[in-house]
This record gives C-alpha cells, structure tokens and sequence, in this order.
C-alpha cells in the first residue's frame, strides 16, 4: 500500500520500492480491492523480499514489520505502528490503508520542504 501510494503522489521527490522480512506468495483480495477503491491497482503486484532489492541504496527505510533493523542498512530508518491488515476484514484493511496512506502523505510533505520543491496545490 505505502509503495503505491509514494508511485501515486509523491514520484517528484521519492522513488519508493517496498520489501518484506516473510512476504506473502500473494496480496490478499481485501488488499487489492481497498486500494483499488483509492483508484489503485495492484492486480499486477505481488509482495517482495528483501533479496529482491539487491544492493540497491535508501535514503529513508520505513521499517512497519516491528522487527528491528540494522541501523547501517540506512541512515534513516523510520518505523511506523501500522497493524498488517492482512488477516482482517475488508473494513479494518480500509482504516489501515487511511492511515498509510496518511503516513505517505506526510512524509512526501516532508521531502518536499526538504528538497524545496513548491507546493502546487490550488490556493483558496
């Protein structure tokens, strides 16, 4: 979810790649279909190990596993308490999609003011 909604919003300051500690073999369907109505698709996605980024470099690690990481894998490493919705109901994944995609927000915010990018939102 935060991988897609970083692609959806935030391509001009961050190129986002996601990877698990234990991947599932698949998305679940309440995933797809709770991003789907944020007009996400993810039909064509599939959940990631860390072996599949390789020794690509990271500004900024958004650790939500809960496990800890190793502080010289990035020099940023952030976590985020956001709950897997991956065994809960379709509702519960909507509610954990608001707040990741919350979270995204913020930090695109963040690299923006960082990287003096303007904010080119309509003004009242």
């Amino acid at each position: 979810m935060a991988e897609a909604f970083a692609r959806a919003y935030g391509s001009d300051v961050i190129i986002p790649a996601s990877a698990g500690f234990t991947p599932a073999s698949r998305l679940a369907p309440d995933t797809i279909r709770a991003m789907a109505a944020k007009n996400l698709d993810l039909e064509n996605h599939f959940p990631k190990g860390i072996q599949h980024l390789g020794q690509a470099h990271f500004d900024v690690v958004i650790n939500m596993s809960r496990i800890p990481i190793p502080a010289n894998i990035c020099p940023d490493i952030r976590s985020w308490d956001v709950e897997d919705p991956v065994c809960m109901n379709f509702e519960n994944h909507c509610a954990i999609r608001n707040e990741i995609e919350r979270l995204v927000m913020l930090l695109i915010l963040e690299l923006r003011k960082e990287q003096n990018v303007p904010d080119l939102r309509l003004q009242p």
